[in-house]
């Protein structure tokens, strides 16, 4: 099956395939998704872009609006209130969004606090307005992201689904938890398909999805049309791509090895420090080159994790990336 074959869309716009890479604070930045959505992954989300900020015009939220390469642009918005939402829908659109996803689902205090993220699928009334603010803002699609509900005593997260898409929502993604399991214990993908069941466009299903045969069991249990990827994809931005190659019975692209492994850690490494600047990306690129030994399957000693990590050369770090990713290095461990 090739990728033409796939005939899921969101608002009209054809997806690749039916693996996508999830929203992630400090994560799916540009340098990130430009990667997955390069591999092949079948969408990719900005991070979560709090609309109150970039509606005043904060940097560091323009900044997370970049357009990482082709595919339709995909941008999520966070807040509370419609005339923040509304005006985020609108700058987003301006600078080139083609979709714009609203996050029902961070369970993070920092954003629920503010009654944000996951704390809308307590109050659904309040959460509805934010949709209606944002559809009638902009003719771009509007999607969701949801949790389950707040806790297991108020898994509501199809009758909200039910209610967004009657307001206009054109794609519903859920993690298969509620706010409070924050994420512990194990995502319930049997719950989603009462989603499913509830409204006519098409689910995603979201939530200890790390492989194919977990993507598999996910798409089994809750009926949904398509799978995302969020932690399942750190350190290894080729997986979203593998996936979907899989779930559509094709072979998808090889996980980098050798000399391509380090090119790869490099560049990310290289693009990372161009996004920040040089005094942030060298922090902003800790957590990916720690993700990057784990997923290759290396164990640095202490002193020597240490020393890669937290240097601020970056022409060492460099150095440092094409020894320990080598194939003779690995070979070693």
């Amino acid at each position: 099956m090739s990728e033409d074959a796939c005939k899921l869309s969101i608002g009209g716009h054809l997806v690749r395939n039916t693996a996508f890479l999830a929203p992630m604070a400090g994560i799916t930045d540009r340098p990130f998704r430009k990667l997955a959505e390069r591999f092949g992954a079948g969408m990719v989300v900005s991070e979560m872009i709090a609309s109150n900020a970039l509606a005043v015009g904060n940097h560091e939220m323009a900044r997370k609006l970049g357009k990482p390469g082709s595919l339709p642009h995909m941008v999520q918005l966070a807040g509370c209130e419609a005339e923040w939402m509304t005006r985020g829908a609108r700058i987003a659109h301006d600078a080139g969004a083609d979709i714009i996803d609203i996050n029902f689902g961070c369970p993070a205090k920092r954003v629920t606090n503010g009654y944000a993220g996951s704390a809308l699928m307590r109050v659904p009334d309040h959460a509805m307005t934010l949709i209606d603010a944002v559809v009638k803002a902009t003719p771009l699609p509007v999607t969701v992201k949801m949790r389950l509900g707040w806790d297991d005593d108020s898994l509501n997260a199809a009758d909200m689904a039910r209610r967004a898409v009657a307001a206009g929502v054109q794609m519903i993604t859920v993690h298969g938890r509620t706010r409070q399991q924050f994420y512990k214990g194990s995502a319930r993908w049997e719950l989603v398909r009462a989603v499913v069941e509830a409204v006519d466009v098409p689910v995603v299903v979201n939530g200890d999805i790390v492989d194919l045969k977990t993507a598999r069991e996910a798409l089994r249990q809750s009926g949904a049309a398509a799978v995302m990827l969020g932690r399942g994809a750190q350190g290894q931005p080729w997986a979203v791509a593998q996936i979907g190659a899989g779930l559509a019975g094709r072979a998808g692209p090889a996980t980098p090895d050798g000399a391509d492994l380090v090119a790869l850690v490099t560049e990310h490494y290289e693009d990372m420090l161009v996004e920040y600047g040089t005094a942030v990306g060298l922090r902003a690129a800790r957590k990916h080159l720690d993700w990057y030994t784990e997923a290759a399957g290396i164990v640095l000693a202490k002193p020597d994790r240490n020393a890669f990590l937290n240097n601020e050369d970056p022409a060492e770090v460099i150095r440092q990336i094409g020894t320990i990713f080598s194939s003779e290095q690995r070979a070693a461990a």
